[in-house]
């Protein structure tokens, strides 16, 4: 069973920095895979936020030039680096993954991703 772990997320004031980190855990590794982040607010639906597969790499345009998402394979883990954060940011923050990419990583809705995360928590305030 591959089990996603979050950490990172926070209290911070807008214009602030958060680093978001995913650890893939039970023998899989992420260097082939296709990754994302996505984010749910209260009342809203959930968004990739960012996605990554086959060298490819897309974000949402509310987010595109202030996050970043990477991955470590030797550390079988996924980043997401948030800079300039808005109040609009707050939201539980998820990542997920596809055993086996088979499509660009944009064409992905997220009722295709096998395994999520618990969530992550980050609160802007402004």
């Amino acid at each position: 069973q591959v089990q996603l772990v979050e950490s990172g997320g926070g209290s911070v004031q807008a214009g602030g920095s958060l680093r978001l980190s995913c650890v893939v855990t039970s023998g899989y590794t992420i260097s082939r895979a296709c990754m994302a982040w996505f984010r749910q607010a209260p009342g809203k639906e959930r968004e990739v936020v960012a996605a990554n597969g086959d060298g490819d790499t897309t974000y949402a345009d509310s987010v595109r030039g202030r996050f970043t998402l990477s991955k470590d394979n030797a550390k079988n883990t996924l980043y997401l680096r948030m800079n300039s954060l808005k109040s609009e940011d707050t939201a539980m923050y998820y990542c997920a993954v596809i055993l086996i990419c088979r499509k660009p990583i944009g064409s992905y809705g997220p009722n295709e991703y096998n395994y999520w995360g618990q969530g992550t928590q980050v609160t802007v305030s402004s």
